[in-house]
């Protein structure tokens, strides 16, 4: 039995699918079996495995500078023109950036800032956040207090009074709306709901809502159309900042830059992480509006210090993955690319439809889920996990990477070089797995008639 204790698994039941080796779209477990590797990892190998100009950035930095930190001022190329770089990418207004290793700390440390920033302009009331339900922000005490599903909150005690965590209605009309209720109408009462509770609450003492422009481990959930333009203007009525938590749809993962200007919103503060380095090295990034930095000088000055840091903050060699990242990005039209290859997905997807475990088909770019349904007619859902799970393990017996999320919507996340005919074998191995799928479910009489 292996000493490592592993992340978001059962300690009861450790099945182990142990991987060697890696290229391009495809990865090798220690058989020599190849898969396609249909989720980027973690939703974060952006440009595949094996690319040799990231290899050879990482490298070189390692020979030049392996490491340095940035507390009391100090300072290196690779972290200032990054921090450069994405505030020039960014749709925030002088922007500044806080670099750290993972989603996690990017949306803790957005926590603090909010906290700092508030307490700076005298109004130490406004710390309430909002939060959606199957919101997915991370594992970290403020963060996972943040995420809303069921087994990162349970049996952790997460501190939600104390953090001020407020909760509002998830954006899923598939599985949220009511008997006869059209997708405006369902827009119109969740929001409703929300500027109910804004008013309970006080508008005065909410700092900001976070969200993720299309969810991920929640199940790829798209909101309707009309969804953010009445969203953003009932935030800005009652003044309360949009927090946009871009670390899986940043960087093309929806087909544009950011999933933000896929879903037409305006942040004031954005994380990220994933795909800013193509998971090559541990990297995120806590991106503000010059308004809150500007705000927080003299507080740091009266102080002494910003007293908030990690030591591997801007760490060089991060830096200079996340550099050569952005710079193929850009180059080689990355963001186009991986649009027109999420259109050629999301058609081929279609075709799927008709299948009869199949409820629901969404996504943007390339990010998907397919959700599967004990009675397709009725939107009847299953009463557990089990067949989401069978299917995912269905999918690796044919040689493809998926993941069960929320349940048993199958979730897609392929690395965005990832080319048409690749996209058709994502298909044809989906295609089989379903069909086992079902076949499972019927003998195990999980169908509703």
């Amino acid at each position: 039995m292996s000493a490592m204790i592993y992340p978001t698994s059962n300690f009861a039941d450790q099945q182990k699918l142990c991987f060697e080796r890696a290229e391009g779209v495809y990865i090798f477990d220690s058989d020599d079996k190849k898969y396609l590797e249909g989720m980027s990892g973690l939703w974060c190998t952006a440009l595949g495995y094996g690319n040799q100009e990231l290899i050879d950035a990482i490298s070189e930095q390692l020979q030049t500078l392996s490491f340095s930190h940035l507390f009391g001022g100090k300072s290196h190329a690779p972290a200032e023109e990054l921090a450069s770089k994405i505030a020039a990418m960014v749709p925030i207004t002088d922007a500044h950036v806080f670099f750290g290793n993972s989603g996690s700390d990017a949306n803790d440390t957005h926590y603090k800032m909010l906290r700092y920033y508030f307490n700076a302009i005298g109004k130490p009331e406004k710390r309430k956040i909002i939060t959606r339900q199957r919101a997915y922000h991370g594992v970290t005490v403020a963060s996972g207090s943040l995420t809303s599903l069921p087994v990162n909150l349970a049996h952790f005690d997460a501190p939600l009074d104390a953090l001020h965590i407020l909760r509002t209605d998830a954006p899923h009309y598939y599985s949220g709306h009511q008997v006869g209720e059209s997708e405006t109408q369902f827009v119109d009462r969740i929001l409703g709901n929300l500027e109910r509770q804004i008013l309970q609450e006080g508008a005065d003492t909410i700092a900001a809502m976070i969200i993720e422009p299309i969810t991920g481990a929640s199940g790829v959930i798209v909101p309707p159309e009309g969804y953010y333009q009445k969203l953003q203007a009932l935030l800005r009525k009652h003044d309360i900042l949009i927090w946009a938590d871009e670390v899986i749809t940043g960087f093309g993962r929806t087909g544009n830059d950011f999933g933000c200007t896929t879903m037409g919103i305006k942040p004031d503060l954005m994380t990220f992480a994933k795909q800013l380095s193509s998971a090559y090295y541990p990297i995120s990034a806590s991106v503000i509006p010059g308004f809150m930095y500007d705000a927080m000088i003299e507080q740091t000055n009266a102080s002494g210090v910003f007293g908030h840091g990690y030591t591997y903050s801007g760490h060089p060699v991060a830096c200079a993955a996340a550099l050569k990242t952005l710079e193929i990005f850009e180059r080689d039209n990355i963001f186009e690319k991986a649009a027109k290859a999420g259109d050629y997905l999301n058609q081929k997807l279609a075709t799927l439809e008709a299948h009869p475990l199949i409820g629901e088909i969404r996504g943007a770019g390339l990010l998907a889920a397919i959700e599967l349904v004990a009675n397709k007619e009725q939107e009847i859902h299953f009463k557990d996990a089990k067949v989401g799970a069978f299917a995912q393990k269905s999918c690796e017996n044919h040689g493809l990477i998926v993941r069960a999320v929320a349940g048993n919507s199958i979730a897609l996340c392929p690395p965005l070089i990832i080319s048409n005919e690749q996209i058709d074998e994502i298909i044809e191995k989906l295609t089989k797995a379903l069909d086992d799928t079902l076949a499972f479910a019927q003998q195990q009489k999980l169908l509703l008639p």
